[in-house]
């Protein structure tokens, strides 16, 4: 049995087929600058010999629905729809109401509706891609999963923002969270990889890719995660902020002459990283501070110390920490963010073993000291599989 993993963005369709006897994956891509004058697809697929094919076309695509249609085609030529049991979607924004995977049907499409105004960039995106796979795949279970559902489980002294009752209770206004799927897959692999049981453990995950964020999980439970009602709060990022006195857009508006719109552009695609120094990839900084340069070395800095406060309040938080775990691509790739984060936590006994850090390896891996009292992991993510074993979780609980 095949499951089709979706992931409908604002400009963008990416998607995976499952085997899901073996989690093989059969069929993986992602379809681009949807509405724009060039298109920008790339499309690999798998022989039954285990060979690896590519195909990169520029055709246009005007929509959603004509990109699932190119896909559906695709698919279908390829023979790789024979089978397929359920469609997975990632959905941003769940709001309170889903703290778990579901069955995609009008009720939920409606709920997913009425979270927009808290992910307008995102929810309708999502929507769309269920909506057009709904017509195209008609009969086939459909599943919403939710990047928010990961972090239902924090206390209300973690999501309550110190606000007047009455903006929660109308507009919603509290912590949510995101990265969720990322979180959930990187430490449920964390515990199978140590061999030992996730609720027994007390672990920080840092997703750190353009955007970043940590979360604090303790026993199988988020009880913390630095991203807030939006994706702009919490650590430094490719091009956002992160945490920021509240009088600063006040200040901007008040003193700089800046509307609202101006401020949230600047807070959330020029800052960061980019604001600091002028590019958003680490890779440059790294280049930069080779070269001398001050604005990219105070950069990381800010940027890494920004982090390592955040182990050090939720190591506070779990009363103890068995593992921090480091993922997505800055998390997988960065040996020098690495090193830096994790520079003064021997307080809490952190210690790395540098030959173990410099050693690039595809899949997880220890970079701690063997007298490290907490173990340092790097956890390749893979939000797409997360999403396809929550499918089929939810499937299997039905029958």
């Amino acid at each position: 049995m095949r499951i089709l993993v979706l992931n409908s963005g604002s400009s963008s369709l990416k998607y995976r087929l499952y085997e899901r006897d073996a989690w093989t994956v059969l069929v993986d891509g992602v379809i681009g600058r949807i509405g724009e004058a060039a298109g920008d697809a790339r499309h690999r697929w798998r022989d039954a010999d285990g060979t690896v094919h590519e195909r990169h076309e520029t055709t246009p695509v005007p929509d959603h629905e004509a990109a699932l249609r190119r896909l559906t085609d695709r698919l279908d030529a390829q023979g790789a729809l024979g089978g397929l049991e359920a469609i997975g979607h990632r959905v941003v924004h769940g709001g309170e109401r889903f703290h778990c995977p579901v069955r995609i049907d009008a009720a939920v499409i409606e709920a997913i509706r009425e979270v927009i105004p808290l992910a307008p960039l995102h929810n309708p995106a999502n929507l769309e891609g269920i909506e057009v796979a709904q017509r195209l795949f008609a009969g086939v279970p459909q599943v919403a999963v939710f990047d928010t559902a990961f972090h239902q489980t924090l206390p209300q002294a973690a999501w309550r923002y110190a606000l007047p009752d009455a903006l929660y209770t109308q507009h919603g206004i509290r912590r949510y969270g995101f990265h969720g799927i990322s979180h959930a897959y990187v430490t449920r692999a964390a515990a199978q990889w140590l061999g030992r049981p996730l609720e027994t453990l007390a672990l920080v995950s840092l997703h750190l890719g353009n955007g970043a964020s940590a979360a604090a999980v303790l026993e199988g439970r988020c009880v913390e995660t630095s991203m807030g009602m939006t994706p702009l709060e919490g650590l430094v990022m490719g091009t956002r902020s992160g945490d920021l006195d509240p009088a600063v857009p006040l200040f901007l508006q008040r003193e700089g002459g800046m509307d609202a719109e101006a401020v949230d552009h600047l807070l959330n695609h020029e800052s960061g990283l980019k604001g600091l120094c002028g590019t958003n990839d680490l890779r440059e900084v790294h280049r930069r501070i080779a070269a001398g340069d001050a604005a990219a070395r105070q950069a990381l800095e800010v940027y890494c110390h920004r982090i390592r406060k955040y182990v050090g309040a939720y190591a506070a938080v779990l009363g103890r920490l068995d593992a921090l775990i480091f993922t997505a691509g800055v998390g997988e790739n960065d040996t020098e963010v690495r090193r830096h984060v994790c520079q003064g936590l021997d307080i809490l006994g952190i210690r790395l073993d540098a030959q173990r850090n410099a050693t690039p390896s595809g899949g997880i891996r220890r970079i701690s000291a063997d007298d490290s009292r907490v173990d340092v992991l790097v956890v390749p993510t893979d939000e797409e599989r997360e999403i396809a074993r929550a499918t089929a979780e939810l499937l299997d609980s039905d029958k």
